[in-house]
């Protein structure tokens, strides 16, 4: 173990509007009184009011926990002479802290947590020497996740059933890495945005006739109804390349995307996401280009040109109004046109 005298004291940090301290024994009973139902709630207390034993009792863990190696640092959050709340690093081993954060009863909403919690991300990253700072929120804690990107923390994803509450589903893991560039930077910033920002699921399918205008559908393995053939567009990736790849890989043809014919927002449904479909044109190909199929086992059954009635017998309802709707356009002439679930000017 560290020698204490070794790091020194635990120090103030002050951003020059919150102050991160130390506590004080006179902090202990304004502190349990601000405890309030929504602290008790997010954190799964028993008590939403702690007695001033309670109290008492972890600051003074906390204290022998930061002469133990600072294996634990919580500080006391000041603002203009009075105390707001409390932020916390604690050593998760393999130079990890984990950040966790209050703000008591009337304090909220100003700001507080989030100068409170970049001085501390700072702190453990500059004189801890963590190579990481996490934060894990629950998912329906807006509050606290606005907190946690505010202040440099981009969002990495969603942890399931690892949780506090009966009522949670997981958490929402956050981080910030020692290298990442200072929020200041645009770089940065951009990063930290897109890191929480919502992503939209595309697709990319291709409409591909023969001579006798039939429309070419696969039957897939893990859904009952067929679809036209294409799949979900990579990262990083052009939907115009993606479906041309999607038609190789999955049918074994090489057929060239044309123009845009559609493009359809998909709700969601039966447990998928939300998503854009963008519906291409594959032209004509002879009817004889099945017979040098070669398709993907594991999503694919079998594919075949339809008529118009078979479409409707094999594919569901919003699919074949997405066929329809791309046919007309097709037809017409007019360019690409917008639909939901393959309807125009409709609630989905």
């Amino acid at each position: 173990m560290t020698d204490p005298r070794d790091y020194g004291p635990q120090p103030v940090l002050t951003d020059g509007v919150v102050i991160l301290r130390p506590w004080r024994d006179e902090d202990i009973e304004i502190a349990r009184l601000g405890h309030d139902e929504e602290i008790a709630y997010w954190f799964g207390f028993d008590e939403v009011v702690p007695s001033h034993e309670q109290h008492a009792d972890a600051v003074a863990r906390w204290r022998a926990s930061y002469d133990d190696n600072r294996r634990t640092v919580n500080f006391v959050v000041e603002h203009g002479g009075d105390i707001v709340g409390s932020v916390e690093v604690r050593d998760r081993g393999e130079q990890v802290g984990q950040l966790s954060w209050t703000l008591y009863a009337g304090r909220r909403g100003r700001g507080f947590a989030t100068r409170a919690v970049r001085l501390l991300a700072d702190y453990a990253i500059d004189e801890l020497r963590m190579t990481r700072v996490e934060a894990r929120v629950d998912p329906a804690n807006q509050r606290s996740l606005r907190v946690a990107t505010r202040a440099g923390l981009r969002r990495e994803g969603l942890v399931r059933g690892a949780h506090d509450r009966a009522d949670s589903t997981g958490y929402v893991l956050l981080g910030r890495l020692a290298e990442d560039p200072p929020l200041s930077e645009p770089a940065s910033f951009r990063a930290l945005l897109n890191s929480f920002l919502p992503r939209k699921r595309a697709i990319s399918q291709m409409l591909v006739r023969d001579p006798d205008d039939r429309v070419l559908l696969c039957e897939l393995t893990y859904k009952r109804d067929w679809d036209l053939p294409g799949g979900v567009v990579e990262v990083g990736e052009s939907p115009h390349r993606a479906v041309s790849r999607e038609v190789e890989e999955e049918l074994g043809l090489s057929i060239a995307a044309g123009s845009l014919l559609l493009t359809d927002w998909l709700p969601p449904w039966s447990g998928w996401d939300d998503a854009l479909c963008l519906v291409y044109d594959g032209g004509v190909v002879e009817s004889s280009a099945l017979e040098r199929l070669v398709v993907q086992a594991r999503e694919i059954r079998s594919a075949r040109f339809c008529t118009l009635d078979e479409v409707h017998r094999h594919c569901a309802d919003f699919t074949v109004r997405r066929i329809e709707a791309a046919l007309i356009n097709l037809n017409g002439g007019g360019g690409p046109s917008y639909t939901e679930s393959g309807r125009h000017g409709e609630d989905p």
